[in-house]
């Protein structure tokens, strides 16, 4: 059997945080991991096209906030924050109908991605993007290889597509890497995503890893 692990989930703790902090009764736990699994996929769904990074969700007694990080904050905000207030809006309401209980402050935080070229997740949504176009996808993920590699402090990129390329009857594999790509080293500051491009012919399959060079130091920026 292969040994491959989630680059994410490889280095919780030493260079990575979860994406889910609270502490709740034992009774409640499942209620809330469930609400927060749901609530994720609702938001990723809801803000697909708004270059969404991560969705981090922080609870205590009082206060429940979450943080969106996306390298376009202004298509979240919307004018005099229009767009943030029926977001909010939404949540509260999602929230209710999983009954999840509401705390006595709920906040909505939006935060800029100031590297988007170093970030997996938004690279990987603009793969998608460029293949829903109907461009070819050589020529995409060529061009957004380049891309990365450019952006400051990136030494490696990798990305994989699977799935029936260029509406070819037999689904096949494509990759393409540029640089190293550390995984068992675990001081490697390495993001990792998934994504999927819905086409007439099928679900093309994204996977891009990014190597963002190794860290030592205790409290690393993993914007």
């Amino acid at each position: 059997m292969s040994k491959i692990v989630h680059p994410y989930a490889h280095r919780l703790i030493m260079l990575r945080d979860w994406k889910s902090r609270w502490f709740a009764d034992p009774k409640k736990y499942v209620a809330y991991l469930k609400g927060d699994v749901l609530l994720r996929e609702y938001l990723e769904k809801k803000l697909r096209g708004m270059y969404i990074s991560s969705i981090e969700i922080e609870r205590n007694q009082k206060m429940t906030r979450f943080i969106i990080k996306t390298s376009r904050p202004g298509l979240i905000i919307g004018r005099s924050g229009e767009g943030a207030t029926k977001l909010k809006e939404d949540i509260l309401k999602k929230m209710e109908s999983l009954k999840l209980s509401k705390t006595e402050d709920f906040k909505l935080e939006i935060v800029e991605v100031a590297n988007p070229e170093a970030d997996a997740a938004i690279v990987a949504y603009m793969i998608a993007e460029g293949l829903e176009k109907r461009m070819p996808y050589r020529r995409v993920i060529k061009q957004i290889i380049e891309k990365v590699m450019a952006a400051p402090g990136v030494q490696g990129a990798r990305i994989v597509l699977g799935g029936r390329l260029g509406g070819a009857e037999i689904a096949r594999m494509e990759e393409l890497k540029r640089g190293s790509i550390p995984l068992q080293t675990l001081r490697a500051d390495i993001d990792f995503k998934r994504e999927r491009a819905t086409l007439t012919y099928g679900v093309i399959g994204i996977k891009v890893w990014i190597y963002r060079g190794k860290i030592f130091s205790k409290k690393p920026n993993t914007n």
